[in-house]
């Protein structure tokens, strides 16, 4: 097994593909690499919840009341006060009849899917869905229909095949709608239409939208006031709202289905306590005048990044890719970055497709105009170098 394990290992090596834990990091922008303070561009915290003392002392209370762990599945004994709040508290968040709480957000979709949809029925996926749907999909036995990114035409011709295959089944369409390795967003209003057209469901992944879009951060759904012609509203507790765990919000009746049927919530121990009671006061906090303003902060920065590097990027969200190609290049690049003080991590293949690696720039509230400045200066020199190398 070892020579196996290793001579693989030597294969990703040696297309650029091979992988490490990184050191790890304090927090999103007091990181030291060997004494030198680092700027941390690679964080999904867009509001800096992460280190919030309010949510800290959230945790630590039920830690005191419930321990340190569930002991037991939620449908046994492990289904502690905090995890009903939370659910309590993402549905009234949400404007939904009703949520439920998972462990992270790769297990939502690998419990919600399957529960839902069977052989007899087809999922169509836009092409740059994350793996979690991917896998939850395949696991579900359906049939598996894939548009490209973003393209509605190609989404109503899957739409129309799937009715004439599967007349008296399932049909759901499943989007993003701020995807995570590229930072643009889904076009919500046309893709609601044409799946109430052919009379499909919709699932969307708010993971990224949440916290950032919408008058109380409740995502793309809520900004475009899309929320009630979407089923299933799927989301994360570990971005934007800088804890942990996933989540499933819509119908009442959907969420007691999921209990019954979800397989990763059914034969899961139950997050612990303290993690549904920060996820709790974080959810709790959106609305607020102090949440308003921290999102104010986030787009004054998405603005000012923008500005800076205009001819090299068109930031749609906090996400801003700096596509660079071959997958030696990003790393030497994130390197590069590091070396001048910016965390900022290279992204390969497969997490996005071949040739298309990159260099995922992620913006918080908390990043200071001053950080921005040095980082958009120092990547448009590195652009502008490498633009001239392939100019004839």
């Amino acid at each position: 097994m070892r020579d196996e394990l290793a001579e693989q290992l030597r294969m990703l090596e040696s297309k650029s593909l091979r992988r490490a834990l990184k050191a790890p990091i304090a927090n999103l922008s007091a990181s030291h690499n060997a004494g030198r303070a680092l700027v941390n561009f690679g964080s999904n915290d867009y509001l800096s919840l992460a280190n919030e003392r309010f949510i800290a002392e959230a945790a630590e209370d039920a830690v005191r009341r419930y321990g340190t762990g569930s002991a037991a599945s939620r449908l046994i004994y492990g289904n502690h006060a905090p995890h009903t709040e939370l659910e309590q508290a993402i549905a009234a968040w949400k404007g939904t009849e009703a949520a439920l709480a998972f462990s992270s957000g790769y297990a939502t979709a690998l419990g919600t899917i399957p529960a839902l949809m069977g052989p007899e029925d087809v999922v169509i996926l836009d092409k740059l869905c994350h793996a979690c749907i991917i896998d939850g999909t395949r696991l579900s036995g359906a049939v598996l229909r894939v548009f490209p990114h973003n393209n509605l035409e190609r989404l109503e011709s899957h739409l129309q095949w799937a009715r004439k295959r599967a007349p008296k089944g399932r049909v759901l369409v499943v989007t993003e709608s701020v995807f995570s390795m590229d930072g643009d967003l889904a076009p919500l209003a046309q893709i609601v239409a044409l799946k109430e057209r052919y009379g499909a469901w919709l699932l969307v992944d708010e993971a990224h939208a949440a916290g950032v879009f919408g008058p109380t951060g409740g995502g793309l759904a809520e900004a475009l006031g899309l929320g009630a012609h979407i089923e299933i509203q799927m989301g994360t507790l570990s971005k934007g709202l800088g804890c942990s765990g996933g989540y499933i919000c819509g119908a009442g009746v959907l969420i007691e289905f999921l209990i019954n049927k979800a397989r990763s919530l059914i034969f899961s121990t139950a997050p612990p306590p303290a993690n549904a009671a920060a996820a709790a006061a974080a959810v709790r906090w959106m609305p607020s005048v102090e949440a308003q303003e921290r999102r104010r902060l986030l787009w004054n920065n998405v603005a000012h990044y923008r500005a800076l590097l205009s001819e090299f990027c068109t930031a749609h969200s906090p996400i801003v890719p700096v596509l660079v190609g071959e997958n030696s290049q990003a790393l030497r690049l994130s390197d590069a970055l590091l070396f001048n003080g910016f965390l900022a991590p290279a992204i390969r293949y497969p997490t996005v497709p071949q040739k298309q690696a990159r260099i995922r720039i992620t913006l918080s509230a908390k990043h200071s105009e001053q950080e921005i400045a040095r980082l958009t200066k120092f990547l448009r020199e590195e652009l502008q170098k490498t633009k001239a190398a392939e100019e004839p």
